[in-house]
């Protein structure tokens, strides 16, 4: 079924298979959500990876650029994928969740749908595949996060960087097309994927989201599916610009000192949501050579917290120019992971 005819079908029949999950056989284990709630707790066991923030944002040193430098303004000259998870192992991470496309634009596999990918870059190597391939070797569950918010590919939609006051940024049907194929590329030839994080969600508006969310769980039946919640300690979950989710992001925060609820209630029906507190490693989320990580009791503070309140910690640490993780980041991790229980 393709987006539109997903659409057609109408809005009762959209709600009622995210509710169901798309499953009409035995009931899951408990709730209404689609993924067991044996499998949410494997990945809750997992407890702590890291987020890699990697592409154009590091090479113009501008987390949100316009999308306008030429695409051969990504050129690391050491990259090193296999260098990453590499630390993610020795740091005792269990996962790790790679920026496949951010808010350039930019694509760090060779995407069909957009020439502006690392085949026309100043390095063309292809970031995705060397990371899965990275993560299998290292024993490490990959993941990936694909940016909604693209002021490259437009398409005629309006992002948050051409919003005036009051105004909304939104996407079109054919950004929408565009995601959808993109998505399709990435989950359909790299192998088995555990996460797939979805970040300006809202952007994207209730219907899309609602195909997506479905189009996602038949390319990788078994990942778990996040549509970024934002900046909050997430005592409260925003359905209405957030759902269908299978995950909480609980970013730049701590979940309450009550701990984080996993259970939801939705339209009169339960649902098990790990939460995921997402922070980086200094002040950044991409490399900045300036920004140091922060001291080793507050990088503890966050481990200890996030997990002794129920959520896992995807801790962000950004490669540099080189395409390395730097050895003030690297030693901070270690030092951290004296402390990370097993």
């Amino acid at each position: 079924m393709n987006r539109r005819s997903f659409l057609v079908a109408g809005t009762a029949s959209v709600a009622a298979a995210a509710q169901s999950g798309g499953h009409t056989g035995a009931a899951q284990d408990k709730g209404a959500q689609r993924l067991p709630v044996s499998k949410l707790q494997d990945f809750e066991k997992l407890g702590y990876g890291m987020f890699i923030h990697f592409g154009m944002s590091t090479f113009v040193v501008n987390e949100l650029p316009d999308g306008k430098a030429p695409a051969q303004a990504y050129n690391p000259d050491r990259l090193d994928v296999d260098q990453w998870i590499q630390v993610v192992r020795d740091a005792g991470m269990k996962y790790a969740v790679l920026t496949t496309k951010h808010v350039a634009g930019h694509c760090l596999w060779p995407s069909r749908q957009t020439d502006y990918t690392v085949t026309n870059s100043g390095n063309k190597s292809d970031v995705v595949d060397a990371f899965v391939k990275a993560c299998q070797k290292h024993k490490i569950m990959p993941g990936f996060y694909y940016c909604s918010w693209d002021n490259h590919n437009l398409f005629g939609s309006v992002t948050w960087s051409a919003t005036k006051k009051g105004e909304k940024p939104y996407t079109t049907s054919l950004y929408q097309d565009f995601q959808s194929a993109q998505i399709t590329e990435l989950l359909s030839n790299y192998g088995v994927i555990g996460e797939v994080w979805i970040d300006i969600p809202d952007m994207l508006g209730q219907g899309y989201r609602q195909y997506l969310y479905e189009h996602i769980a038949r390319l990788q039946p078994g990942a778990l599916i996040m549509m970024n919640s934002g900046i909050s300690d997430q005592a409260e979950y925003d359905f209405g610009r957030n759902w269908p989710s299978d995950l909480i992001a609980i970013e730049r925060h701590v979940p309450p000192t009550s701990g984080h609820k996993q259970w939801r209630e939705y339209l009169g029906k339960k649902y098990y949501m790990p939460g995921e507190v997402c922070d980086p490693i200094g002040k950044e989320w991409f490399y900045v050579e300036r920004d140091q990580p922060r001291p080793d009791n507050e990088l503890l503070d966050l481990y200890s917290q996030s997990r002794e309140r129920g959520a896992n910690l995807l801790l962000d640490v950004g490669p540099d120019q080189h395409g390395l993780i730097c050895d003030r980041y690297r030693s901070a991790l270690l030092r951290l992971s004296r402390h990370v229980r097993g």
